[in-house]
């Protein structure tokens, strides 16, 4: 019988989250340019992703301080705020500096 899969060994492999600079100058780098969804909603209502003013793709995500594994088997990713160690860059969208944290990390 295979083992399940635990949050602990999911963060081992899987990030949803901006990486610290200071430690993986690279992997923030490719995070921030390659990986960040939109933003959209407030911050753009004229984005590809938008429906009746919601992100068809969901986000941004909620904020969670650890991963859950639910009942359907799909996990929902660690994306720490701020006040928990998580990290935030600065975009410039539409000619304006927003600051973007986890809630836009697409994993």
């Amino acid at each position: 019988m295979m083992e399940k899969i635990t949050p602990n060994r999911i963060d081992e492999i899987i990030s949803a989250e901006i990486q610290n600079i200071e430690i993986d100058t690279d992997l923030h780098d490719i995070v921030s340019k390659n990986m960040i969804h939109g933003p959209c909603g407030s911050l753009n209502n004229n984005s590809l992703c938008m429906s009746d003013g919601k992100c068809t793709k969901r986000y941004p995500r909620d904020l969670l301080a650890e991963t859950i594994t639910d009942n359907d088997g799909y996990p929902l990713y660690r994306r720490r705020s701020i006040e928990d160690g998580g990290k935030s860059i600065t975009l410039k969208v539409l000619n304006n500096t927003i600051d973007v944290d986890n809630r836009w990390v697409v994993a």
